[in-house]
């Protein structure tokens, strides 16, 4: 994907149409504009991220389907294409309306389904999706790689430690999580 690599602003039409072996102006034809194609692959994201959370929660209710929904967000993470297109969408809804609700609209998305799911307070909710920004910007940055008690310390609250699995798994080193009793938002989403 070539916005996962540079972004909305810095991609051109030309390098999308190299790369899927076709025309410029059948990418036009097909999608009207380049905002209209960068919109339609922050959609692929989302429906991504919908079917990892739908497919986790699968016969899941409440925490149990929460949980189960974290983690697959965690999974998805390790595909750096879906995390890079993703934080491009939300640096570029800064500047553009249209963007802005594309990105609204994954939220609203996301919002429901998980919803449907687990029965949880508006705090909650917030904590599931402030858990998923979290996530999203560790994996960025590869946080789970840095050995320094500072960096540990994001993976050493209770009910981390499937969480610091599945983000070992993108490889980094981390220290075993303590012990302790599952949180009651387990793991996040974004």
């Amino acid at each position: 994907m070539e916005f996962a690599r540079s972004g909305y602003a810095g991609t051109s039409t030309e390098a999308i149409a190299t790369r899927a072996g076709i025309s410029q102006p059948y990418i036009f034809r097909l999608f009207g504009t380049k905002k209209d194609l960068f919109i339609a692959t922050y959609d692929m994201v989302t429906a991504a991220i919908e079917a990892a959370f739908m497919t986790a929660a699968e016969g899941l209710e409440g925490e149990d389907a929460l949980a189960a929904m974290g983690l697959a967000y965690i999974e998805l993470l390790q595909d750096p294409d879906l995390l890079q297109v993703e934080l491009h969408g939300f640096a570029a809804a800064a500047a553009d309306p249209d963007i802005a609700r594309a990105c609204q609209d994954t939220f609203r998305r996301l919002w429901r389904l998980v919803g449907n799911y687990a029965d949880v307070t508006p705090e909650e909710m917030r904590d599931f999706f402030a858990h998923g920004m979290l996530c999203s910007v560790l994996a960025a940055i590869d946080l789970v790689s840095v050995t320094e008690p500072w960096a540990e310390s994001f993976f050493e609250h209770a009910g981390e430690e499937d969480k610091r699995a599945a983000l070992q798994k993108m490889g980094g080193r981390v220290a075993p999580a303590p012990v302790a009793a599952p949180a009651s938002v387990a793991a996040p989403a974004s």
